[in-house]
């Protein structure tokens, strides 16, 4: 058993298998490149990040009981990650992610998430069996949500008791899966982080840029959200403190899966550390930028 978490990553953790060509890909492309497989889900990714700034992340997540899910658990290990409550699920396959990427950015991409999807809400029992809170004695610490999490468990999370002290981080996994998060919305300990799709999507309003979508976002009662859009300039929308924008540092990208997680932990760390928002922002927009570039963050 590794020491308490100071932060849960609950959703996703899979394995990313991911197709990378140095060149820009038409659809139908047939080409040269490189195929990786690494830990990944949103969630995992964010925990990762996490681990490599300082936090004791772990994950609340379901994962089968086969080869793919043991080696995943050794690996989270090796990655400071811990996976003592994960949910173990008898005959079921560890989830999977894959992806093709070009210079042109993400191609196309599946998630395999059914494993996750089946465990549903037992994946959350540490939370009311004492492993790492109670009915009597909730989480009060940070919690981050994905969307690869089922539309009823985020409604079951979005007025739990198991969550009224606890700080929500919530990303949504991608756009097909952002009105998962809906009940999230008028929540006012969740903070979204979400890009420029994803939030034209949950506030019903397409939006030109990052500024506008995050006004979008404020208006249809969230309390606090970041959008990103790709180079473009991010925003930050805050209901009390309203919206400020920076721009991510201009890089070559060679790596795309991933850097809207690794934005997510950065900022998310930045800000539990005190820093201000327009700091906090632009260091999360930097070292995402580094992170597509394909540096270590």
């Amino acid at each position: 058993m590794s020491a308490p978490p100071d932060t849960l990553c609950i959703g996703s953790a899979l394995w990313d298998v991911i197709g990378r060509a140095g060149q820009s890909l038409p659809i139908g492309a047939d080409v040269p490149g490189r195929i990786t497989r690494t830990p990944g889900g949103v969630a995992l990714n964010i925990a990762i990040m996490l681990a490599r700034l300082g936090r004791r992340p772990a994950m609340l997540t379901a994962l089968g009981d086969d080869d793919p899910g043991l080696s995943l658990i050794a690996a989270c290990a090796r990655l400071g990650v811990s996976c003592d409550h994960a949910t173990i699920l008898p005959g079921r396959p560890t989830d999977r992610y894959m992806a093709i990427e070009g210079t042109n950015g993400l191609i196309a991409a599946i998630a395999d998430a059914h494993t996750l999807e089946a465990a549903g809400a037992a994946i959350l029992a540490p939370l009311t069996d004492g492993r790492l809170a109670g009915a009597d004695a909730p989480w009060t610490g940070p919690v981050v949500l994905d969307g690869n999490l089922t539309g009823a468990l985020l409604a079951q999370i979005a007025t739990s008791p198991l969550f009224a002290a606890a700080r929500l981080a919530v990303a949504p996994a991608s756009p097909g899966k952002a009105l998962r998060l809906a009940p999230l919305l008028p929540r006012p300990n969740v903070r979204l982080y979400v890009n420029l799709a994803e939030a034209a999507l949950l506030s019903g309003a397409p939006a030109a840029d990052a500024a506008a979508a995050a006004r979008a976002m404020l208006a249809a009662g969230a309390a606090r959200v970041l959008v990103t859009d790709g180079a473009r300039a991010a925003a930050d929308g805050c209901a009390r403190r309203g919206v400020l924008t920076a721009t991510p540092p201009a890089v070559t990208p060679v790596r795309v899966t991933g850097a809207g997680d690794t934005f997510m932990a950065a900022h998310f760390v930045a800000e539990d550390r005190g820093a201000p928002r327009d700091a906090a922002l632009a260091h999360a927009l930097a070292i995402a930028a580094a992170y597509v570039a394909g540096k270590d963050a």
